[in-house]
């Protein structure tokens, strides 16, 4: 049975409380999370937070997660037509008569109680192994950028549907009065530089009510923007202002039963309170030299990859449920052997600050961290072999990410692939199968939180099965 108009109907009603409609009843509501259609979505969480530090372009997983000495004994010898198969490739190698199999551009070593294979290129991760669960199992259908990183974020290749941030708010509402639910950064790395573009819909909200789309911060004077006062308007002026237009939009809301309504008065109210919370969010005067120097010297120049790590726990200290970082620069089809260890150079020490940070301050229990991109690179090398333009070409079918905290075991890997690292042997994971299992540990089931739209029950795992991963599960 469809019964959001019955929500509507409760939105409106509770609209009809108070003197201050968007201050109290409705920001109240919306954190109690009454805006959900099937409330029986519940399951015990173990985790509050989602830190979701993504890597735009596709991390070469052979370079950094899932090498082994059977790659350096084959170098250069041809990738075998039976282990190929019929995979579809990009059009950029797709015309090539031989695929070499080029080894890690840098050593590749195993570390942390499980021997997880990392890369000298990330020191930082190394020193974290007892601490991450690396899956080397992921999969997915897509093999360009846009559709990838598209499916990976909202569920699906099509354009315009919600994206993960946005249905973690959806189901549970956002932890702070003071912030959005979502909250997401963009930083460019040095090693593909520009890199692939990255569009606001990938943290949008789709068909879901607009209150749950992302908010980007951004770095400089202006932080988040549209936040300021007009010239001439005082904060008092302001808040009478809101008042007044709060009172007429509830009017409307109360007519109507629009959603739009009600989530123009969030904003407004979100917005006000905004101008005093982000002040002090981004002002970094009473952060200890020790910490710049735990995240690293980039930590201090904002926009960094660095420093947005940095903000991402200050952001969870403040209780804002989903903090999603896009970090360009992973798309080396050319030049692997120098862009990559720059791109390294720019994460690796952030990343695992971020995990030292966090469990420092007792937050990483309650805080699941992801560090991972839209899918890997091929084994084989794009270009001359062992030329210094030489890199690789996307590849879907396999690859690896890490995750940590919020109910995760450490010092774990799980799955495996074949000798090439081309196609998943053991255990498989989906990207589906990660949306549900990051769904499962903020307490929510994915086959429940649905939302209904043009005749269909929506969700964030789409209409194939997906099954959250419980053997990475404390």
């Amino acid at each position: 049975m469809n019964d959001f108009p019955t929500i509507l109907n409760r939105r409106a009603f509770l609209g009809t409380t108070g003197n201050s409609f968007g201050a109290v009843a409705l920001t109240s509501m919306l954190a109690r999370g009454d805006s959900i259609p099937h409330p029986a979505y519940r399951l015990a969480p173990k985790a509050k937070h989602v830190i979701y530090m993504f890597q735009s372009g596709g991390p070469s997983h052979v370079d950094l997660f899932d090498g082994s000495p059977f790659l350096i004994k084959n170098h250069g010898k041809h990738l075998p037509p039976e282990v190929k198969g019929k995979q579809r490739v990009t059009g950029m190698t797709a015309g090539m008569k031989n695929f070499p199999v080029a080894k890690p551009v840098a050593p590749i070593r195993q570390c942390g109680p499980a021997g997880a294979w990392l890369s000298d290129l990330l020191p930082w991760t190394q020193k974290i192994a007892d601490k991450i669960c690396v899956v080397r199992s992921m999969n997915t259908e897509a093999i360009n950028h846009d559709p990838a990183i598209t499916f990976i974020n909202t569920g699906t290749m099509q354009l315009g549907k919600a994206s993960l941030g946005a249905w973690l708010s959806y189901g549970l509402g956002s932890g702070s009065e003071n912030f959005p639910a979502y909250m997401v950064m963009l930083s460019q790395g040095t090693g593909k530089n520009p890199g692939q573009p990255i569009f606001s819909r990938l943290w949008g909200s789709g068909f879901l009510p607009s209150e749950h789309q992302g908010v980007l911060l951004r770095a400089g004077a202006d932080p988040v923007l549209y936040l300021d006062n007009p010239p001439g308007i005082e904060r008092p002026q302001r808040r009478s202002q809101l008042d007044d237009l709060a009172s007429l939009n509830q009017t409307f809301a109360e007519q109507t039963g629009d959603p739009e309504t009600l989530a123009r008065i969030q904003a407004y109210e979100m917005s006000y309170r905004m101008q005093a919370s982000v002040p002090d969010l981004t002002d970094l005067s009473k952060e200890p030299d020790a910490t710049f120097d735990l995240y690293g010297p980039e930590s201090r120049k904002p926009g960094t990859y660095a420093a947005n790590c940095l903000m991402a726990r200050r952001l969870v200290e403040r209780g804002v449920r989903c903090v999603q970082l896009f970090h360009r620069g992973w798309d080396q089809h050319v030049a692997l052997s120098s862009q990559l260890p720059r791109q390294c150079q720019d994460t690796d020490q952030p990343s695992a600050a971020l995990i030292l940070d966090l469990e420092k301050r007792g937050l990483l229990d309650e805080t699941l961290v992801i560090w991972g991109g839209e899918f890997g690179r091929t084994v084989y090398q794009q270009g001359s072999l062992d030329s210094s333009g030489a890199g690789r070409d996307h590849h879907g079918r396999a690859f690896s990410i890490w995750m940590a905290g919020g109910g995760i075991k450490g010092g774990i890997t799980y799955g495996e692939t074949d000798d090439y690292c081309w196609s998943v042997a053991k255990d498989p994971v989906h990207i589906r199968d990660l949306n549900a299992t990051i769904l499962h540990q903020l307490g929510i089931d994915h086959n429940r939180l649905i939302y209904p739209y043009r005749g269909l029950d929506e969700k964030i795992t789409g209409v194939e099965p997906a099954h959250p991963v419980k053997s990475i599960l404390t």
